[in-house]
């Protein structure tokens, strides 16, 4: 389903009460399946406090902190902008119901909070418009105190509040969210990038009452919006059912690279993985290297072209300069190469420098960070990176997964997917070539490169999220290493679309 327009959304919530759907039992599932959500995502319970408007929004949040009490044993508290009475009638009566003797007076204190402290920011709606003014911005610039200051994280009701729906441009005041919530639908303002330091990370609440396939192009990389790679294997699967991948990377200089891309490539599910890493640095890589590696040493890359026994590639992480020899014999093999494959990093360099983006074909997925990106397509710099995205697919067949806090993935003529998981901690030397290895896993299976690459990039991003709630790790050391450790628990999670 494509991502909606806000218009597109009050149609749908329209629709939803002409068909029989009475306004309470709407927000009541709404409510339901958004406490289920955040109590999946947050998964030590702590101290939630609850922002509230007075509008259904506030009513939606009400109740998921019941649910979250009641269900996730979650301490709950409120903080209203406007006394109950002056609520609209249904938020009043979800106030009554969810027992809450009085809403806060002041801020809590957070010193004397279980912690994780959780804020719901329930202010304001998505038809709201204009910029936060009165209780309501001064709630929000508590919320971005605790945020900024005691470690609390923000969690958004359909959108951060004082986000213009129409364009997702934050207005001043509004509030920054570390995940939003979107309810029934992904809203296409929200996935676009100039949107993401407002929302964090995304997720999608289904409603499915609410269900409406929008007409935005946009798409959310979700497992509620997606419905492969979720089939248990096969009793008799086997190690070669399970795909092969090559993964040429590493050098003297990082051999690190190379360990971590056989490593994605192991944990993203490969049955054998050989990777190809340069006679010099081959002792000290495979020292590095998990057993279940098999590393091989060339002398020269020429050695390569006659290789033929994998399903899939894995080219360039941690490569270096090479000399001109060596730089034709790459160029030769991802040419001729008839497995599909995952160009990355110092493969994208060489491309990029030698002028040969001619070669990459439809079996192709280029991984470009932003930098690696300007390189290849010097004259989309600049210019918004859906529309950069869109422009470099309509001039090569390769599939596209552009790096960055929103991920996007495309191929010419299909929608652009947008990634909804990840966290800042990701910011760390060697995340791109754990994703690179998965990705191999992924083309390995037979999986199409664009699902290849929208699923390693969510399950990398989510297990990220998942590491950090374990109270030894945080954003600042957070490493690659540990994100691969956590990939068996992003796997269910898309497979029970548990997140």
């Amino acid at each position: 389903m494509f991502a909606v327009t806000l218009t597109e959304m009050l149609a749908a919530e329209a629709a939803a009460m002409a068909s029989g759907c009475t306004e309470e039992r709407l927000l009541d599932h709404a409510g339901e399946r958004l406490g289920l959500a955040i109590g999946r995502f947050f998964q030590n319970p702590g101290t939630l406090t609850g922002y509230l408007g007075k509008g259904h929004n506030a009513a939606d949040t009400l109740v998921a902190l019941r649910i979250l009490r009641d269900q996730f044993g979650w301490e709950i508290a409120t903080r209203n902008a406007f006394p109950i009475d002056h609520c609209a009638p249904l938020t009043q009566k979800k106030w009554r119901q969810l027992g809450l003797i009085a809403p806060l007076e002041a801020p809590p204190d957070w010193r004397d909070l279980k912690t994780p402290h959780v804020l719901l920011d329930g202010l304001l709606g998505s038809g709201s418009q204009g910029a936060l003014a009165g209780p309501l911005l001064s709630l929000a610039q508590e919320m971005e105190w605790f945020r900024q200051h005691t470690g609390a994280r923000v969690a958004a009701v359909d959108s951060p509040s004082g986000i213009d729906m129409h364009t997702g441009l934050a207005s001043p005041g509004s509030v920054v969210a570390d995940i939003t919530f979107m309810i029934g639908n992904a809203k296409s303002c929200l996935l676009e990038s100039s949107a993401a330091n407002s929302t964090g990370a995304l997720a999608l609440v289904p409603v499915e009452v609410l269900t409406a396939c929008g007409t935005s192009g946009l798409r959310l990389i979700a497992p509620q919006t997606m419905d492969f790679a979720k089939s248990p294997r096969p009793f008799d699967f086997h190690k070669g059912t399970a795909g092969r991948v090559a993964v040429l990377a590493g050098s003297s200089r990082y051999p690190g690279a190379a360990v971590l891309a056989a490593i994605g490539a192991l944990r993203g599910g490969a049955g054998l993985i050989t990777l190809h890493v340069p006679a010099q640095a081959a002792a000290v890589i495979a020292a590095r290297c998990p057993p279940e590696i098999i590393v091989r040493a060339y002398a020269s890359l020429r050695e390569l072209l006659d290789f033929n026994d994998c399903n899939a590639w894995v080219i360039g992480c941690g490569l270096g300069d090479l000399d001109s020899s060596s730089a034709a014999a790459l160029l030769d093999l991802i040419t001729q190469a008839s497995a599909p494959a995952v160009i990355d990093a110092d493969a994208l360099n060489l491309i990029a420098r030698s002028g040969k983006i001619r070669i990459l074909t439809d079996r192709h997925i280029v991984t470009p960070h932003p930098a690696e990106f300007q390189r290849l397509a010097p004259d989309l710099a600049g210019i918004a990176r859906e529309l950069a995205a869109r422009a470099f697919v309509n001039r090569s067949p390769a599939t596209l997964l552009l790096k960055g806090c929103r991920s996007l993935v495309t191929r010419c003529g299909q929608a652009l997917y947008c990634n909804a998981t990840g966290n800042p901690g990701m910011a760390t030397g060697g995340q791109g070539d754990l994703l690179a290895g998965v990705m191999g896993a992924r083309l390995a299976t037979g999986q199409s490169p664009v699902e290849a690459a929208a699923l390693a990039a969510w399950l990398c991003g989510r297990a990220a999220e998942i590491a950090l709630h374990d109270r030894f790790v945080s954003e600042e050391s957070l490493t690659p290493s540990e994100v691969a450790d956590h990939l068996g628990a992003a796997y269910h999670d898309w497979k029970t679309s548990g997140r």
